[in-house]
Order: C-alpha cells, then structure tokens, then sequence
C-alpha cells in the first residue's frame, strides 16, 4: 500500500459542505405534515445524511475506492435534488427554500466532482 494516504473527513471542504446541507435539510423537514414522517421526510433526512456520511466513510480507503463512495454521495445528492422538488410542489416548502438549497447543492455537486477528479490521477 505504498502511496495510501487517508484523508481527514474533517478538513475535506465538500464534507463541511455536504454536512451543512445535511443540517439544512434537517431542520427544513422538521416543519413537515406528520402524515410524511415515514414518507418524503424520511426519504429526505436520510440523503442528506448519506452525503457527508459517505465522504467520511470513504475517506479511510484507497483512493480508488473512496472515489465510488463519492459517487454514493453523488447519487444521494441528485435524488435529494428530486425530493426538494416534489417537497416543493407539495408546498412542504417555499420556493424560496428550494432555490436555497438548490444552490447549495449544485455548489458541492461541483466541487465534489473537482475533488473526485484529483483521486482518479
């Protein structure tokens, strides 16, 4: 294993990020109908979860590997992206809230692809 070098998740800008989305998201769909505590709440406090939880877990292995689980991460950011949307024509949240963290996740989605093209070298 010569040349492995693990990363420090703490220090990774797009963990921070994708963490904060995470806090976001969390404190967005507390105010959800407690009719979607198992449905579109559920579906969305877990990936937003699942964007920094996966950099962290990634972030121990090679970097072959870590490179798939930001692809994890990825994948939990776009489907968060169709939630917010379908959050939003429910009317669970403002079109204003959308925008917010959309941004936000177009943002790490970028940076993230920045980060992950530095492993695959």
């Amino acid at each position: 294993m010569s040349g492995f070098k693990r990363h420090n998740f703490k220090k990774l800008k797009i963990w921070q990020m994708g963490l904060d989305i995470a806090k976001s998201v969390l404190e967005l769909t507390d105010s959800f109908p407690i009719t979607e505590k198992y449905g579109i709440k559920s579906q969305m406090d877990r990936c937003s979860i699942s964007i920094p939880s996966n950099i962290a877990e990634g972030s121990s292995r090679t970097n072959k590997s870590f490179s798939h689980f930001i692809d994890i991460a990825l994948g939990s950011s776009f489907e968060l992206q169709t939630q917010l949307i379908l959050a939003n024509d429910r009317k669970y949240i403002s079109d204003e809230a959308l925008e917010i963290l959309e941004i936000k996740l177009e943002e790490w989605q970028r940076a993230t692809m920045v980060f992950q093209n530095t492993l695959n070298e």
